[in-house]
């Protein structure tokens, strides 16, 4: 982490276009005080209009400083800081802050994965360890998604209800219809899409009927294919949960999981939520992600747009791969789940990929990946320190520990005070997490 961001308090640090904002800077500790008799200038610094002025700044006695501003447009800010002392630099900091617009002044940057697997499939661990090592890395939210298997989601949930935790857990599948070598997600949603293929003679019916409608350039394969797909994103919608169009590019079998035809199809219809740009493809085989991302950047420019999600896909947590590597950031107001789920409908969400060693990528829209950026480097380190013990209490909970959901109900509520000490307005409509039962 920056020591910038564990030596010096800064609030707020999201600002909204228009408003004027007292920004206070101070020191945590002795050593990033400023010298008592420095002369202290401090200067405007405007990211994408290279523009520079000083600004006036209030000194107090703890050797910390407050300047007021009235950000105009939406960009990151600067304040860069000089002391000098008989004229020789004696300190120089530079405080990043984010002005938005009103639309966004309301959210959060909350993070989560939406498609994991626990040893109720092929995944490793079990489903509550699952969820307690989602919250040690730093994420808010998760869906497990084991395939053909809505139950272990519920057994995730269980472990911890009634427990007084910020994390939430919520119940999911990766969806296999017969003969449909397509994946698909139902994050959220409320009932098993799988079970609903139990009656196959009833199933095979309704695609058959389905598939006369789909698209004439298809063959009689990707027919049936798209008319499965398009059922089982409608039963997930019909859940209230978010439908994922999994790893377009996966190679398996020596080609690519779905066909260009059939990719085309889809991504006219849009019956789907949200498309994978970045998923839980290993070193050797990012190729894979590049050809996702390219694909949904030429369906923008061709006025396709699409909402975008980042999962791990990890079926593992402890292999020091994929898990952690990919991830989504969801601007919304809380982690409730019908909050999330508008926003991800709403492509309110980046797909992050964050390989351990190299500099993370971030896939949306542009406006958010610059806000984005700005909360990896300024915000989610703060915010990620805060879930680390929390994940652990939640593991020992889970394993037996009696006194684990005392300590964590005593962390509660972090995050949240966090994010409203970071940003500029607490009267913007933006609405508590609800927390589990």
């Amino acid at each position: 982490m920056n020591p910038r961001l564990t030596s010096y308090d800064v609030t707020p640090r999201l600002l909204t276009v228009g408003e004027t904002a007292e920004v206070r800077i101070r020191p945590r500790f002795h050593h990033a005080a400023l010298p008592a008799a420095a002369r202290v200038e401090v200067v405007v610094c405007e990211r994408d209009t290279r523009q520079r002025h000083p600004i006036e700044a209030r000194r107090d006695d703890a050797g910390g400083l407050t300047v007021c501003l009235t950000p105009q447009r939406e960009q990151e800010i600067v304040l860069a800081v000089t002391a000098t002392v008989e004229g020789q630099t004696a300190r120089r900091e530079e405080f990043p802050l984010f002005a938005v617009r009103p639309d966004l002044i309301g959210l959060r940057p909350w993070k989560g994965d939406i498609h994991l697997h626990s040893s109720r499939s092929d995944g490793r661990e079990a489903p509550a360890y699952v969820a307690a090592a989602c919250r040690q890395i730093g994420l808010d939210f998760m869906a497990l998604t084991d395939h053909r298997n809505y139950r272990a989601s519920l057994e995730a949930q269980a472990a911890f209800q009634g427990l007084a935790i910020d994390f939430r857990i919520f119940p999911g599948e990766e969806v296999h219809p017969p003969d449909n070598p397509v994946h698909m997600v139902n994050a959220g949603g409320s009932f098993s899409v799988q079970d609903l293929m139990a009656d196959r003679a009833a199933y095979d019916a309704e695609i058959a009927r389905r598939a006369e409608a789909m698209p004439p350039g298809l063959t009689p394969d990707e027919r049936r294919m798209m008319a499965s797909c398009q059922w089982v994103f409608e039963q997930i919608r019909r859940g209230d949960g978010i439908s994922i169009l999994c790893h377009p590019y996966w190679i398996t079998g020596d080609a690519h999981n779905i066909t260009e035809d059939l990719q085309d199809a889809l991504y006219a219809a849009r019956a789907f939520d949200t498309l994978e740009v970045i998923g839980g493809f290993f070193r050797h085989q990012m190729e894979s992600n590049a050809l996702a991302v390219a694909r949904w950047q030429q369906c923008r420019a061709a006025g396709q747009d699409m909402p975008v999600v980042g999962v791990s896909d990890a079926h593992g947590c402890e292999r020091g791969e994929l898990f952690g590597w990919y991830y989504s950031i969801v601007f919304a107001p809380s982690t409730d789940w019908a909050d999330l789920r508008q926003a991800m409908r709403d492509s309110r969400s980046l797909a992050v990929e964050a390989v351990s060693g190299e500099f993370p990528r971030l896939v949306g829209p542009f406006r958010l990946v610059k806000l984005g950026y700005f909360m990896l480097r300024e915000i989610l380190p703060l915010h990620d320190e805060l879930c680390v013990e929390e994940g652990r209490l939640m593991r020992g909970h889970a394993a037996g520990d009696t006194a684990a959901a005392r300590a964590l109900e005593a962390l509660g509520g972090r995050v949240a005070a966090l994010y409203d000490s970071l940003w500029g307005r607490a009267d913007n409509g933006r609405r508590a997490p609800s927390r589990p039962a």
